[in-house]
């Protein structure tokens, strides 16, 4: 079948990216740590999706394309919420693609072909949606057959414990059906970092950083 995959991305500025990991690593170590991740997830952004790989950016582009993989087409975010940008930013790649779209942010550092072959699986067998879980309440990729704008609309409430549970109501509202993936943790905040930094599949770049 094929997918497309989107990357959503922060610029890696000290100071406003990974913000609740600065009582660990700093501002500039943040910084540091985005600009690593982006390496990594734009990496396999085009390991699965070859002449398919889109990263949709918010802040300095100067600051990100160094970080980028060669073959991801980087364009800038809309405004608004996260949803609001999610919406636009996909309604893009849909408009180039018929495929279907696998979405990630740039949190998921031990994200694998497996991760997307699951998906792109679940998408194959007639779901309309697919979510994979995250341990804070939230999902680190969502997987969509079609356009389907109405999964980002969760009325400005991003953040939270609640996101994957609202975003399936909106899913269910607007009759689409969803699909869950295996429950990962994402790099978050100190917690996370330390429950990562021992992991097998931990990028070496990501995990000097962490260390």
């Amino acid at each position: 079948m094929g997918v497309s995959v989107l990357v959503m991305a922060k610029a890696p500025r000290a100071g406003a990216v990974k913000t609740r990991l600065e009582p660990l690593l700093g501002p500039e170590g943040c910084a540091r740590l985005q600009g690593a991740l982006i390496e990594v997830v734009s990496g396999w952004a085009v390991a699965v999706a070859p002449g398919a790989a889109y990263l949709a950016y918010g802040g300095d582009e100067e600051a990100l394309l160094p970080h980028v993989a060669e073959g991801v087409l980087c364009f800038p975010d809309a405004r608004g919420d996260l949803g609001d940008r999610l919406a636009a930013a996909t309604a893009r790649v849909f408009r180039e693609r018929s495929t279907p779209l696998l979405v990630v942010g740039t949190d998921m550092p031990v994200l694998t072909r497996a991760h997307a072959r699951e998906a792109e699986a679940v998408l194959g067998c007639g779901a309309d949606v697919t979510f994979g879980p995250a341990l804070d309440g939230g999902y680190w990729i969502v997987g969509l057959a079609r356009p389907s704008p109405d999964v980002f609309d969760l009325g400005g409430e991003w953040g939270g414990a609640a996101v994957l549970e609202r975003s399936l109501e909106r899913c269910a509202a607007a009759g689409l059906r969803a699909e869950l993936l295996g429950m990962e943790r994402d790099l978050d905040d100190a917690a996370d970092a330390r429950a990562l930094a021992g992991h097998p599949r931990l990028p070496p770049a990501v995990a000097e950083i962490l260390a």
